[in-house]
């Protein structure tokens, strides 16, 4: 264990190395410079981050050799520092849904970088105000305003904000096994004792039934309104990610929607992972052809290229809005960089037809993977999910762990979902080609077989 003291000379000596090395083409990185780059990035985690991260990412640090480093990629191909490369089927979590570095993207962040990297924080700002209006067309029923953030989070923070302005009440309604972000705020949302236990006092007023349960949210709202607790919103993922892809039946958004105009009370689409084309829709809710109250964005929603997030809702929720605008807001989110990502990743979206893609890609692994169940049901228990959010059941976690372990060994970058590792999920861009997926499908099948 590195003993970390005070030297403003080495603080200097370590940014000025990184950044030249960053500043060099990729052909000038000697490979003296790529293995400093390999061994620090371990030592740094261990020393400066968090050594708990090096023991989770066992696959990542205990290949041969040097540890893997991220460094560069492509579409859906991952180098680390040291060259290897990996078909990435994991797409950052649902970042990377128009691939990895897409030369429309990078082009429009780059030439914004080179105009106005971030805003006078006094003028008005064109890219922001212009990108919402992208949104609110792109968006169903009557969704017009919209506030940027840069987490996911922070839009779910934010629609929380909202739906208690407006409704004057604390209470909300969310799910079980749900994620909706570690901020205290999204965290009292979040429906998994891992992440809620260790912190303890969360928001008060906050009720988690099963997911796809509408009967039971019914049940709640009833409940709460006879011992006069106030329900704010109802708040649920169109299909759940981090618990594992699970898609709910297909009378469950209909009837949410039904529950909450009956009791008076708002419906919050968290659409963090499913927007922007992941399921095969252009948002998780038009499976349902349902329109939320309040649509929170993020992962995607910057092409891949810069953090970006957001929530929208109708004209008549934002008026509480107006009489303060300054009663949310955020100094870097929605920056001009983040702005010019989203509105080229949403031209990509569109004329791609990356939801369309995702969602017959989606089909076609999925018909893939029922044969391998059948061939080796012992093993693979069931396939979740759709569009390319997916999910193969394993048995337990040891099991899911093997599969990424022996994945990553052949080339092959996945992960387990974070609410559940006996899950492992398929989220790879949505534009990824059929041989890369031909690919991944086969060294599935050796790993499976070596079992």
């Amino acid at each position: 264990m590195e003993h970390s003291t005070r030297s403003i000379e080495q603080a200097l000596l370590e940014a000025s190395k990184m950044v030249d090395i960053i500043n060099k083409d990729e052909k000038e990185i000697n490979q003296e410079e790529r293995v400093w780059i390999a061994k620090s990035t371990y030592d740094n985690f261990e020393n400066h981050i968090n050594k708990g991260f090096l023991e989770y990412r066992k696959s990542v640090t205990e290949t041969e050799g040097l540890a893997l480093t991220d460094w560069t990629g492509q579409g859906s191909i991952l180098k680390d520092v040291l060259g290897r490369e990996f078909i990435d089927m994991l797409g950052g979590f649902g970042l990377y849904s128009p691939g990895i570095r897409h030369p429309k993207i990078v082009a429009a962040a780059k030439a914004q970088i080179d105009r106005s990297p971030q805003y006078s924080q006094e003028m008005l700002d064109p890219l922001r105000a212009h990108l919402a209006k992208v949104i609110a067309k792109l968006t169903p029923g009557d969704i017009q305003y919209g506030f940027f953030a840069n987490s996911g989070t922070e839009a779910v923070d934010g629609a929380m904000k909202l739906a208690k302005m407006y409704t004057g009440k604390r209470g909300f309604i969310s799910t079980l096994k749900a994620f909706h972000g570690k901020s205290l705020g999204a965290l009292s949302l979040l429906g998994k004792a891992t992440f809620r236990e260790p912190v303890g006092q969360l928001l008060e007023g906050v009720r988690h039934v099963p997911f796809g349960d509408a009967d039971a949210v019914e049940a709640q709202i009833i409940a709460a309104q006879e011992v006069g607790d106030g329900i704010a919103a109802v708040i649920a993922e169109p299909i759940q990610g981090e618990a594992g892809a699970i898609v709910p039946p297909e009378e469950y958004w209909p009837r949410l929607r039904e529950i909450c105009d009956k009791y008076g009370v708002l419906l919050i689409a968290d659409e963090v992972q499913t927007g922007f084309g992941r399921t095969g829709k252009l948002f998780g809710v038009d499976h349902w052809n349902v329109t939320p109250d309040i649509m929170c964005f993020g992962k995607a929603l910057g092409g891949g290229v810069i953090a970006m997030s957001g929530f929208f809702a109708s004209a008549k929720l934002w008026k509480v809005l107006e009489p303060n605008p300054f009663i949310h807001t955020t100094t870097t989110g929605g920056n001009p960089v983040a702005c010019a990502a989203a509105l080229a990743q949403i031209s990509v979206l569109l004329e791609e037809d990356l939801a369309t893609q995702a969602a017959e890609k989606g089909e076609y692994i999925k018909l893939k993977l029922a044969e391998l169940q059948q061939r080796f049901p012992e093993i693979l228990k069931d396939v979740t999910g759709r569009g390319l959010l997916l999910g193969m059941v394993f048995e337990d976690d040891a099991k899911g762990f093997k599969v990424v372990s022996e994945l990553f060994n052949r080339g092959i970058l996945i992960s387990g979902t974070l609410n559940n590792s006996s899950v492992v999920r398929i989220e790879p861009a949505l534009n990824i080609p059929y041989e890369l997926i031909d690919t991944f499908l086969v060294e599935l099948e050796e790993v499976f077989k070596a079992f």
